[in-house]
């Protein structure tokens, strides 16, 4: 298994994409009706094997559409150009993508492409006055993050990033459950991300390009969902690292990492996030009058569930179908998720990701 796309894509059980029939809070793009509105015109940047999934995901939906690539490599191109369509001219590489400014067959860009990229390439985007999604982490640290928020507010522009489970809908129906407030006085939260990563030369094991290691893969669901599972903002963090193979995992590029979250209301959260165990995909939620446990809690496929009232049931559909069809509702309509997916949300996940890595180096209890 060799990176967290592969790990997640694992967990895939094949399905046909369906029409969205859950659909309680009409946060959800896709549906059964005919939709005669504007489509929004995505390119995507960064071709490797995510960016097939979205491209694959996006042939279902009714509001997005590929248009554009942006590649360094040129055979991937003429590859995607057969494939789907894509006129020519709106093809780019990394030194030319700028010229987008001047396309009106582009609204936004997909930045697919490894953590250290993003800023860079997100400001470029944005200086063309063209909307962006990036994919997280969306950056290397906070700074970063804030710097691209920056940016495209001064242009003008939306920032959205890749949170795909903020549009899941067993992952909708939990959060609903617990903004009812059906769960009681929520205590605790365990988020488990994991998977043992193979080729030791990918970019996911490169400091500069992935700025870190399995905390800016995979980790990053497990900050995020215990966010969004007890509704709170952490107010410190603690961590500990383990390292068992320090070839592979070089210095900076972390292996194993258990960190704890701490809320204003009391409730904790304890988290793992690794590269050197596999099977660890599971969200636990603890309430005074309830609980919630999803196992896959993030991977591609069928996300499966149980509360104290049952097995959760809603349906599948394709998790970037309704991302893109839901961000595209988003741009056009200002129809916001049930939890945010902008530029701010992702730069609050980063701060937290700069704790962690500094709880582990100090050994003390960090505060936000």
């Amino acid at each position: 298994m060799g990176s967290r796309r592969d790990f997640l894509e694992k967990l895939t059980v094949s399905t046909i994409s369906l029409p969205l029939l859950y659909n309680p809070t009409n946060l959800f793009a896709a549906s059964d009706e005919a939709y005669d509105g504007p489509i929004l015109k995505v390119a995507i940047m960064g071709l490797g094997s995510y960016a097939r999934r979205v491209a694959k995901a996006m042939e279902s939906c009714k509001r997005a559409k590929l248009t554009g690539v942006i590649s360094g490599t040129p055979s991937k191109i003429v590859e995607w150009r057969a494939k789907y369509g894509i006129p020519e001219k709106n093809c780019y590489n990394y030194d030319n993508f700028d010229r987008i400014k001047e396309n009106p067959d582009i609204d936004v860009v997909y930045v697919i492409t490894p953590n250290g990229l993003h800023k860079d390439q997100t400001i470029r985007v944005a200086k063309a006055g063209k909307h962006v999604i990036c994919e997280k982490p969306m950056g290397i640290n906070a700074q970063e993050g804030q710097e691209m928020v920056d940016a495209c507010k001064a242009a003008n522009v939306k920032l959205l990033i890749g949170y795909r489970m903020h549009y899941e809908p067993k992952t909708v129906e939990v959060i609903r459950m617990r903004k009812a407030g059906e769960f009681g006085k929520l205590k605790f939260f365990q988020g488990q991300s994991g998977f043992t990563i193979g080729d030791p030369t990918q970019w996911r094991l490169n400091k500069k390009l992935a700025g870190g290691g399995a905390m800016m893969d995979i980790g990053i669901y497990s900050i995020n969902g215990a966010r969004y599972m007890l509704g709170e903002e952490p107010i410190w963090v603690t961590a500990q690292e383990t390292k068992t193979d320090s070839v592979k995992f070089k210095e900076g590029v972390d292996e194993t990492i258990q960190f704890q979250m701490g809320f204003p209301s009391g409730a904790v959260a304890s988290c793992l996030s690794t590269y050197a165990m596999s099977h660890l995909d599971r969200f636990f939620l603890n309430g005074e009058d309830g609980f919630a446990e999803m196992q896959p809690s993030t991977g591609y496929g069928p996300i499966k569930g149980r509360t104290h009232k049952g097995e959760l049931k809603q349906p599948h559909i394709t998790h970037q179908t309704l991302q893109m069809d839901g961000m595209a509702q988003l741009i056009f309509e200002g129809v916001e998720p049930i939890v945010p997916l902008d530029g701010e949300e992702g730069v609050k996940d980063m701060k937290i990701i700069d704790a962690i890595y500094l709880a582990v180096k100090t050994g003390k209890r960090v505060d936000l």
